[in-house]
């Protein structure tokens, strides 16, 4: 429907989209690092949105997926660039970001100094980048080991460069002026909840801190019900707000 979406750097990037009942109003999904469009409970809150009458678009960063770039390359700051491109196609829809762990962190900033993003949804969102990425990645080498093990994503230095310099994103919660919903699970043992009770305290109104009990950092099993109908409703009822 949208055509090719390159980012500044001209790599493609992939993309899903959901039909819906309305052609001015649309959810755009970012997923977390290590993670593409295709996570089985970013689909899930993608077609149960489009049943509920809501078009989706989810997408993968550059370098994870299908889209074009390289993993090593993929930052939170490079990832705002690829969302700001999605934005542009979509200019004259009212969008809601949702965004899952580090994608959350995107939507932080993006939201803080981007007013094209009229309600934000964070899922299990990353507030303390720096120290992210000491709790999980402290004892690999960069350019050398990979992220937990797995070979197909490999951590650079670059990656643990971003994280450090941006720290953390909390500080940005007061410049976001725009609805905004966290949810996260109590038992999350990649991003803890305290991330999104910390920058919740700093958020401005309206807000809501939604926790799922016995969750885990991708809502499976049990949880992902819960995850989906909350989101699902409260954009329904934030999109009914909006003219």
């Amino acid at each position: 429907m949208f055509g090719n979406i390159k980012n500044a750097s001209g790599e493609n990037l992939d993309y899903t989209f959901h039909d819906g009942d309305t052609t001015q109003k649309i959810v755009v999904l970012g997923h977390g690092v290590t993670g593409n469009k295709d996570r089985p409970f970013l689909v899930e809150l993608a077609k149960n949105l489009s049943k509920s009458g809501i078009p989706t678009l989810r997408f993968s960063f550059s370098g994870n997926g299908d889209s074009d770039g390289e993993f090593t390359e993929s930052t939170i700051s490079k990832e705002i660039g690829d969302l700001a491109s999605v934005l542009d196609v979509l200019e004259n829809h009212t969008v809601c970001y949702i965004g899952h762990s580090m994608g959350g962190a995107v939507g932080v900033l993006s939201a803080s100094q981007n007013d094209r993003i009229k309600l934000l949804v964070s899922l299990a969102g990353m507030v303390d980048t720096k120290a992210f990425a000491q709790r999980e990645f402290g004892d690999v080498t960069p350019d050398e080991g990979f992220m937990w093990d797995e070979p197909s994503c490999p951590l650079s230095q670059v990656y643990m460069d971003d994280l450090a310099k941006i720290d953390t994103v909390v500080d940005y919660a007061s410049k976001i002026s725009v609805p905004w919903l966290l949810v996260h699970g109590s038992e999350d043992d990649v991003v803890p909840i305290e991330d999104s009770q910390n920058i919740y305290a700093q958020a401005n109104e309206p807000k809501e801190l939604f926790t799922i009990e016995d969750a885990n950092h991708v809502f499976s099993d049990d949880s992902l019900n819960p995850m989906v109908e909350k989101v699902v409703n409260w954009i329904k009822n934030q999109f009914a707000l909006i003219s």
